[in-house]
């Protein structure tokens, strides 16, 4: 049996789509509540059902025809988490194009790229978000690709001309349009999404995917036992695989209530999630660390939060614990990348030992071997190459065929950059990137132990450990820290005193210590270490 056929004798490959998933439920249950979105400068709460979900993304469907948006064209979208934004994804798969999800904190030279790459036909931002012009930016950019291919992207601002064209304008009245999207309506196998990956140095990546690959993808919420009868709260940016998958696809397929907040607050967050019966969310460690900072401050009621999945950067051991007893919601560890979504997470009910030292167990559509530099497989304990194959897998780069193939190994596996190790219980245990390694004296510095042991010490609020240069031997270990008091950061004494009480061999000790106010990181809250590693090294 082929690999394709596999995955659909396992279920998460179909000959359905995530809008089909919508459509279907839209008519069944046209009265529940899909979506609730709240607007942090005007205290807004918009609240859609399912039929007038169904409504607006037909009517925004119409609106993309009328652009001359056709399939296999890309729509892009640099948007906060709002209902236009699930309405937008619905409605370019409803005429057959692909969506190209844009976080809000690109500027311009990302955004020209990547306008550029896709040739997006066109391109929706908001007035202003967080203090930023994304109008003005946006319309400068219709004008210089505009200018230098011919063709630059139609630019929509919502809160202005996006409401006149889009909002205001009944297409979905016109008694031919619903025919014109029958025809058009996507195959499973036809190319969904271009998610260009963020945080590294380089070229940024347009990884592809398909309504199948997606569909593979968002198993990983059914697998925690999520259901239509469990609301999701998102801040993580829709814009990112996270946000996209459990904030939009997963909730609005199921027939499950999405709750969206634009710029995050945790107090607001926490009044949300106990207003609207929230149960499951997904984001990273930051936003766990601030929940439970406010709801110590100011406890509320949250009668169904139960599940935070986890992802992104390593979860400090500590807040495994203090989780359910602050929220009453169980952490979940996850590994995945934006070219597979969720590979591996911990299970509901395992023990806080297991989700604060591992990342998991493989989900069953997925395959991961760890292997030395020469592609031999390695056993458990030993740290090597994290490598994946399976139905989540992203098709390729767009437009770049041979970036992809360079992260392929002779026999087909995807080389995730990943260092990782397996564990006794069959997961796994992600040891830092490649690039994050620190060699000293020949001796591997295990990156994401040394954080997890720092990250016990009651002084320190969030950390980073990278390397830094040195004549003798090769590299030392620097800990970037994030101090709980400005005024009371850890010395270099304190830090290596509670190295040695925790056990942890001298040669990983750090050496160095700097004091920051806070850590650059991505929109999915991973760690820009390499902007660490410049400042350090520059230092």
């Amino acid at each position: 049996m082929d690999a394709a056929s596999t995955y659909r004798e396992l279920g998460v490959w179909r000959d359905r789509t995530y809008l089909d998933d919508f459509l279907d439920v839209a008519a069944a249950q046209p009265d529940r509540v899909a979506i609730v979105s709240t607007t942090a400068a005007t205290g807004a709460v918009h609240t859609l059902s399912y039929g007038q979900l169904r409504r607006l993304v037909d009517r925004f469907a119409g609106a993309l025809l009328e652009l001359g948006v056709r399939p296999g064209d890309v729509v892009s979208m640099q948007l906060p988490n709002a209902w236009q934004f699930a309405a937008l994804i619905f409605a370019t798969a409803r005429v057959g194009a692909v969506v190209n999800p844009l976080v809000p904190i690109l500027r311009h030279r990302e955004l020209s790229f990547i306008l550029g790459r896709t040739e997006a036909k066109v391109l929706f931002v908001p007035t202003v978000l967080r203090g930023f012009d994304h109008a003005s930016l946006a319309r400068q950019l219709g004008r210089e690709l505009g200018n230098e291919t011919g063709t630059g992207p139609k630019v929509f601002v919502v809160g202005d001309d996006f409401e006149r064209h889009f909002v205001d304008r009944r297409w979905e009245d016109d008694p031919l349009l619903g025919a014109r999207l029958e025809r058009l309506r996507p195959a499973a196998d036809d190319l969904a999404q271009i998610q260009f990956t963020s945080g590294t140095t380089g070229e940024p990546k347009g990884v592809e995917h398909t309504y199948n690959t997606l569909n593979a993808s968002m198993q990983g919420a059914l697998r925690l036992g999520i259901t239509a009868e469990d609301p999701v709260f998102m801040a993580s940016t829709l814009a990112h695989q996270t946000g996209f998958l459990y904030g939009v696809l997963a909730p609005l397929s199921l027939g499950a209530k999405a709750v969206y907040q634009d710029v995050w607050t945790a107090a607001a967050a926490l009044d949300v999630i106990g207003d609207e019966q929230v149960a499951w969310t997904f984001g990273a460690a930051p936003f766990v660390m601030d929940l439970i900072e406010a709801q110590r401050r100011a406890p509320r009621t949250l009668p169904k939060f139960r599940l935070f999945g986890c992802g992104g950067a390593p979860i400090p051991p500590h807040l495994v614990a203090a989780s359910p007893e602050t929220l009453g919601a169980e952490l979940i560890a996850v590994w995945g990348m934006t070219e597979n979504g969720v590979v591996t997470c911990t299970r509901p009910g395992d023990p806080v030992d297991v989700v604060s030292a591992s990342d998991g167990v493989c989900v069953p559509w997925m395959e991961l071997r760890i292997v030395d530099d020469f592609g031999a497989e390695l056993p458990v304990g030993q740290p090597g190459r994290l490598q994946v194959r399976g139905a989540n897998q992203t098709r390729g780069y767009f437009k770049r065929p041979d970036l992809y193939q360079e992260s392929l190994a002779a026999d087909g596996w995807f080389d995730t950059g990943d260092m990782a190790i397996r564990r006794e219980d069959d997961g796994i245990r992600i040891a830092g990137r490649y690039k994050d390694l620190i060699i000293r004296g020949g001796e591997n510095v295990p990156v994401a132990d040394v954080e997890a042991t720092l990250y016990v010490h009651p002084k320190i609020k969030e950390l980073a450990v990278v390397g830094y240069p040195d004549e003798r031997l090769g590299e030392r270990a620097c800990a970037v820290i994030v101090p709980e008091s400005a005024d009371d950061p850890p010395t270099l004494a304190e830090v290596v005193a509670h190295c040695e009480a925790q056990g942890l061999a001298k040669p990983f000790w750090p050496e160095r210590i700097e004091i920051w106010a806070e850590l650059p990181k991505t929109p999915s809250g991973k760690v820009q270490k390499y902007k660490l590693r410049e400042a350090v090294v520059g230092g």
